[in-house]
């Protein structure tokens, strides 16, 4: 079978991973080419991926007739632009979330995916494609849990990487700490229940990183919500896990209840000392949800040989956006918030 020719954009910590995936775990791909304004970046693509063809510019590489298909992995403000652009070249696109950062540039974009039906179009909610998630999902699925009547989760970066990010945050958004971060969970929460956010009401605060307060940025947000069928979910991100990379959902119905990721374990070594019973922990998102990465853009790459759409869609990527921007208003306005 001839293999799918990528051009991926953006090649930092998640490009990375993407792209090595893809060359390295993803038989049905070929990194056909990369688009970077970083010199070091693109130097890494031809020497340790070899990638023959480079460019500074995305527009170029979205130009090249042999391309069948593009992983946009750009700051969250490029997505947008970068996916209309695609689609108007005939490639089928893979998008890191979000789709942009305002709504109506989404759904304008939403229109343009939903104009262009005859390509696959599939957002980076990586967590779907989670072996531990997708078991989750069956037993849901399957009624064991009964009616879910509740859901938390909790998003935690590990603490080695606040510094990084506070350097982020002074030259650059992120789009607030719920689209940059709650947004995996909002889509775990619609995924899972299969309904929508009615109301939404958050708080946060930047006690373990007070310089973000200067950017307008949080350490810690959280939001307590209520769905359309009565369903409550506690979503919890932050960015100060002392102890690693922290995800953690628990969903509750009237006939039992399901956790996944109770701690973020790296391996199943337990290690027993004076200092008691110690479990090694994961330090990084790559690391936690390694084998979801990989079965994502393997999943897309099912899609476009079968011709059938991505099972997320931009719609998934407005409803999650909708909700995220939901819960920045009702932290800055400090009110409850009607979706």
């Amino acid at each position: 079978m001839t293999k799918i020719k990528i051009g991926q954009v953006g090649l930092g910590r998640l490009g990375k991973v993407h792209a090595e995936n893809i060359v390295n775990h993803v038989k049905g791909a070929e990194l056909f080419a990369v688009a970077s304004v970083v010199e070091q970046e693109l130097a890494y693509a031809k020497d340790e991926l070899g990638v023959k063809n480079c460019y500074t510019s995305y527009s170029e590489m979205i130009e090249n007739d042999e391309l069948d298909a593009v992983v946009i992995v750009s700051p969250s403000g490029f997505h947008a632009v970068q996916i209309s652009q695609a689609l108007d070249k005939g490639l089928h696109v893979f998008s890191e979330k979000p789709i942009g950062l305002e709504l109506d540039n989404i759904k304008q974009v939403v229109e343009k995916i939903n104009s262009h039906s005859d390509k696959v179009f599939q957002l980076g909610f990586m967590r779907r494609f989670d072996d531990s998630y997708q078991f989750a999902k069956d037993v849901v699925q399957n009624g064991e849990l009964g009616k879910i009547t509740a859901m938390r989760c909790y998003g935690i970066d590990p603490s080695a990487g606040l510094d990084s990010f506070i350097q982020f945050a002074k030259n650059s958004a992120s789009g607030g700490i719920f689209l940059d971060m709650s947004i995996h969970d909002i889509d775990l929460v619609r995924w899972f229940t299969g309904s929508e956010f009615k109301t939404v009401y958050s708080l946060g605060n930047n006690i373990a990183a007070p310089e973000l307060t200067e950017c307008e940025e949080l350490e810690t947000g959280a939001c307590l919500a209520e769905l359309d069928d009565g369903t409550i979910a506690y979503l919890l991100a932050g960015r100060n896990a002392q102890h690693g990379y922290h995800v953690e959902t628990e969903i509750i119905g009237t006939e039992g209840m399901i956790r996944i990721g109770n701690a973020p374990e790296k391996n199943l070594v337990t290690l027993y000392d004076k200092n008691g019973v110690v479990r090694p922990t994961s330090g990084h998102f790559p690391e936690r949800f390694k084998l979801a990465f990989i079965n994502e853009i393997n999943a897309f790459i099912e899609s476009i040989n079968n011709n059938v759409p991505s099972s997320i869609t931009g719609i998934d990527g407005l409803k999650s956006t909708e909700v995220a921007i939901a819960m920045q208003e009702s932290y800055e306005k400090k009110t409850i918030i009607k979706l």
